[in-house]
């Protein structure tokens, strides 16, 4: 009998991880009443699972080869305090096998497989081999050691192109090469090799067969220290860019149940021949050329020991909670459920999508900054989850990757869990750094998508629908004039008192009631400068964009949610206003335009109301000017410290200072009266 089978309770668990995962997995925890300890690098030490977390250590610098991949400083924190055990999340060190050794030695149970099992899956060609030897499919291909560009070519004449030549190490797409002809074979080894190189510190490559219009479709496999293994379904994962999924769903649409008894049973062999413990997914190849039938072929790929990214698809699809059950196997106990019967259930429908700070408009290049408006509670209906790592407010650093949330959606059938994402899409607005929310809106908007019409060419077969950025008009700069003049309605509090003066309505004393809002267009590589002229009347205000006229209203119902009419037609929408953009978001239209680049105020370079007020919460740092001050219109007045960047708060016209309540320092809340400008004699 071995060591995990003796129950071992965990009454305090280390996450050796980041982000949405650690903060999914501290959900759990709390509900089975086991404490939970982050761990944090410099960058993250303000992170959402560090807020989480019972308790938090600090590992180290923000670059994750002197934290989150730091074996002795991991241990440490869990020795320091008295973690029973270490949840190493997925990413990071949840496949290194050197990991889970030191685990053991440290008496510290390591939630994963043994050591053993993830050396046996940690390399594409050892794997593969092994595979073939326990009577599990692969895909034709040479994995051997003579890595000569000779025995190269003639494997891929045997085996016939088109081919892949893969890294034999790794993940992600890194060291992947799709070779159509033979003259192209040699620049895509070289190509391949240095890549993986670089990546790795592995340049050993196989090649195989490339299946025409292929299907990602990987099973869930769970195992345990009794000698138990049972498969949970299968998950399509065939819409990819880069060779990274993007979208994923269970079950596999058109999924007949002889092929799904058949990859399930393939899967759980998998497992067993390594002596598997806790979650893993084993993934495949298949043909989807002709659909999916009784005979349809399929190929094991790889086996990924460690949780998935995608497998809150499953957990919906069947009930079940994926890290309690890792939890209840590391300590030592037998699987809930067995295969047989009716143990294991699926059950509708669940569908997810990955939203990324990336912009897809650009080569889908990853996007730092901060989060101006994200509310990833806020939109969640029945049948939704929303898996997030980030809050409004959180910087997306350099430093890891730019994973948001996950949102996903369960239903009854793939019809209704396709239409409860769309509408949890449209319902979580982001701003302050472009994202792929509207790439993910028009993949389920395909008719492609919804005929389930799918394999890893889904992408580029829907380029144009996809990838063709948004265009932008009058129409739009009319809309976002109205979002400037609704915010400033709802920072000054307009409904909160009945004052005249308290209000910011247009009404102007021996001035005109006209402003102008200045934007950046790019028309050209360095921009232009649009000039949006805004003059108020009874029922409005009259927009003039060009030669072009609008008649229109807005106000904000709550901070982001924006209702506004043009031309008698009414739309509502969410909105962010800064002194830098306006963000609008529609169901599946983000637009963000910039306003033109200069210091100053929300009012700066316009003829606005004699009130300055704080664009955002901050410190004041310096105060340029005294009660009686006569200024001129662009003069400095204040100046502040919000999101660790300097603004200067200029003088929107000339005018005598009074009412200055700005005082160096302090720190003043969005939106906060700090001077007054009066008319000058």
């Amino acid at each position: 009998m071995s060591a995990r089978q003796d129950i071992r309770r965990i009454r305090t668990l280390l996450i050796a991880n980041r982000g949405e995962i650690a903060c999914r997995i501290i959900g759990t925890c709390r509900r089975l009443g086991i404490e939970t300890v982050a761990v944090y690098s410099d960058a993250d030490i303000h992170a959402r699972h560090v807020a989480l977390a019972d308790r938090a250590v600090a590992i180290g610098p923000a670059a994750a080869s002197e934290s989150y991949l730091r074996i002795d400083k991991i241990l440490e924190a869990a020795k320091a305090t008295g973690a029973d055990a270490v949840h190493p999340g997925y990413g990071f060190l949840s496949e290194n096998p050197d990991f889970a050794d030191a685990c053991d030695k440290a008496g510290v149970i390591f939630i994963g497989p043994p050591a053993s099992a993830i050396r046996a899956m940690a390399l594409k060609d050892a794997s593969k081999a092994l595979m073939a030897e326990a009577g599990v499919p692969v895909v034709p291909g040479y994995h051997g050691e003579d890595q000569s560009l000779s025995r190269f070519k003639a494997e891929a004449d045997t085996i016939g192109y088109p081919v892949l030549v893969k890294a034999v190490a790794g993940g992600g797409g890194k060291g992947m090469r799709l070779v159509d002809q033979a003259q192209d074979l040699e620049a895509a080894i070289a190509s391949a090799r240095r890549e993986a190189a670089n990546s790795f510190g592995n340049d050993h490559l196989l090649i195989e067969k490339f299946v025409t219009s292929p299907r990602h479709i990987e099973v869930q496999v769970f195992g345990d220290a009794h000698d138990n293994a049972v498969h949970l379904f299968e998950r399509d994962c065939s819409i990819q860019r880069r060779h990274q999924k993007v979208v994923e769903e269970a079950p596999a649409p058109g999924m007949p149940p002889v092929l799904r008894a058949a990859m399930g049973t393939a899967a759980v062999k998998a497992a067993a021949s390594i002596g598997y413990q806790g979650a893993g997914t084993v993934e495949f190849i298949v043909d989807g050329s002709g659909g999916l039938h009784d005979e349809t072929a399929f190929y094991f790929m790889e086996m990924n020991t460690r949780l998935q990214v995608e497998h809150p698809v499953s957990e919906l699809v069947t009930g079940l909670d994926f890290v309690e059950w890792q939890i209840r196997v590391a300590e030592g106990a037998p699987l809930p459920l067995t295969q047989d019967g009716i143990d294991v259930r699926l059950n509708g429908h669940a569908i997810e999508a990955r939203l990324y700070a990336e912009d897809p408009f650009r080569d889908f290049l990853p996007q730092t900054g901060t989060l101006g408006l994200f509310d990833p509670d806020a939109a969640v209906e029945d049948g939704c989850r929303v898996d997030a790592g980030v809050r409004a407010g959180d910087d997306i650093s350099v430093h890891y990757d730019p994973m948001i949330a996950k949102l996903i959606a369960w239903g009854p059938d793939r019809e209704t869990a396709t239409v409860r994402l769309q509408r949890l899409i449209a319902a979580t607005p982001v701003a302050g750094l472009a994202t792929n929310r509207d790439f993910l809106a028009r993949i389920l908007g395909t008719a492609r998508f919804q005929d389930a019409v799918l394999d890893t060419g889904f992408i580029a077969a829907e380029e144009t629908a996809l990838l063709t950025p948004p265009t932008v008009g009058a129409h739009d700069y009319a809309r976002a004039v109205l979002a400037i003049l609704a915010a400033r309605q709802y920072r000054h509090g307009l409904g909160r008192s009945s004052h005249p003066w308290d209000t910011v309505d247009g009404f102007r004393l021996n001035l005109a009631d006209s402003e102008q809002h200045l934007f950046e267009t790019v028309e050209t590589e360095s921009g232009t400068e649009l000039t949006v002229t805004s003059i108020h009347h009874a029922d409005g205000w009259r927009i003039s964009v060009g030669t072009e006229h609008f008649d229109g209203a807005a106000c904000f119902t709550d901070a982001s949610r924006l209702t506004l009419s043009i031309n008698r037609i009414s739309e509502s929408l969410f909105a962010d206003v800064t002194d830098t953009h306006v963000t609008l978001i529609g169901a599946d239209r983000t637009l963000t335009l910039p306003r033109h680049s200069r210091t100053g105020s929300l009012d700066d370079g316009m003829e606005g109301p004699g009130t300055i007020t704080a664009p955002m919460p901050g410190k004041i740092l310096e105060v340029l000017v005294k009660d009686g001050d006569s200024v001129t219109k662009g003069d400095a007045l204040i100046v502040m410290e919000a999101m660790k960047m300097e603004q200067t708060l200029a003088a929107p016209r000339d005018g005598i200072v009074h009412g200055l309540s700005a005082t160096p320092g302090v720190l003043v809340g969005d939106g906060e009266t700090l001077l007054h400008l009066d008319e000058q004699n």
